[in-house]
């Protein structure tokens, strides 16, 4: 071999050499690199505490597709406690945090703002609320073709399931007083059709009260009981839910029989409740941010309906306002507080 070629060889070598050093030492560098960890924006119309128990069933449900918060995910929580207003500054937040994903937890009163907020980040929504297409968040339950998708509850369509459910367990019982929250979008089938439709079938008169402001509860109530209902029926939405120990507090007070949406609510002191089961839909979210975080688009994600609904009975309160609840009632139901 002559001295040339030996040299060429030499130069080959080094420059290879030197090749997979480069390669070894960005290796090595982009392995010292932090990896990205997945931001989640948690909006809720609740507050933390009455919120505890649903959004640990996402945080569970979520470490069981691998995501761990504080090591591979972070979650930035935002609550409005039942103050509307609060809802688009929070929402803006979390925006300019720029979370990979929002779950808007609550119904319209979050979901809405949300939507305002932001055309691309995208948005889980959970909880009580209106229809999500009569609502104009998606094109459709099976393909939503916008950054909106998720879990709808059909809250307001089960309000004649929980009137039925309400005279089957104090069948005397005639005029029923409705307490709800006008701003609340997600009731306004229920306020104008469903129970009034279902009212008539009972045999029952209702008797509509609004309450727009915290502040607005006590006074309304107390006007309300000078009307001596013989029940009372709780509407969602973030002020009722805001209130809602404030409501079982009154009603059992006043020896009222009441009737709720969500499992809290009998929990907070509530007679009974039907609904879909929260904590389940709530589950779900942790499925649907697996697979954005994944690279699915909401668009292309099908909304789902609830298949788990719970009646709830607290025969405790029950027994403090003096009421009897028929035993094949108790039978239908899936949880009984006593």
């Amino acid at each position: 071999m002559d001295r040339g070629t030996e040299k060429e060889m030499k130069t080959k070598l080094t420059i290879l050499t030197l090749c997979a050093l480069l390669f070894a030492l960005c290796a090595f560098a982009e392995a010292q690199q932090p990896k990205k960890v997945p931001r989640i924006g948690y909006l809720s119309s609740g507050d933390s505490a009455s919120e505890s128990a649903r959004s640990e069933s996402i945080r569970l449900a979520l470490r069981a597709l691998g995501y761990i918060e504080g090591q591979n995910i972070a979650i930035e929580y935002r609550y409005t406690e039942g103050k509307r207003d609060k809802s688009p500054e929070l929402a803006t937040e979390l925006v300019r945090l720029n979370v990979d994903v929002i779950v808007a937890a609550g119904g319209d009163s979050v979901i809405r703002p949300a939507r305002f907020t932001t055309k691309t980040i995208p948005i889980v929504m959970v909880g009580t609320g209106s229809d999500p297409v009569e609502a104009g968040f998606v094109e459709s339950l099976a393909h939503p073709g916008g950054n909106i998708t998720g879990v709808t509850n059909l809250s307001g369509q089960l309000g004649g399931k929980r009137l039925e459910l309400l005279k089957e367990a104090l069948p005397k019982i005639g005029r029923v007083a409705f307490l709800h929250e006008p701003a609340n979008s997600g009731t306004v089938l229920e306020v104008k059709e469903v129970l009034p439709a279902a009212a008539r079938g009972l045999g029952l008169t209702l008797r509509s009260w609004e309450v727009r402001e915290t502040d607005d509860f006590e006074r309304v109530f107390a006007v309300m009981i000078k009307e001596r209902p013989d029940a009372l029926y709780v509407s969602s939405g973030p002020l009722m839910t805001a209130i809602q120990k404030r409501i079982a507090g009154l009603a059992l007070k006043n020896r009222l029989p009441s009737v709720h949406d969500k499992r809290a609510a009998v929990d907070a002191g509530g007679l009974m409740s039907y609904g879909a089961d929260l904590v389940d839909s709530y589950r779900r979210v942790a499925y649907y941010v697996d697979k954005i975080l994944k690279g699915a688009k909401p668009a292309d994600l099908p909304v789902e309906q609830p298949t788990k609904f719970e009646l709830v009975i607290n025969l405790k309160t029950a027994k403090q306002i003096g009421v009897t609840i028929p035993p094949h009632v108790l039978l239908q139901a899936d949880k009984v507080v006593k």
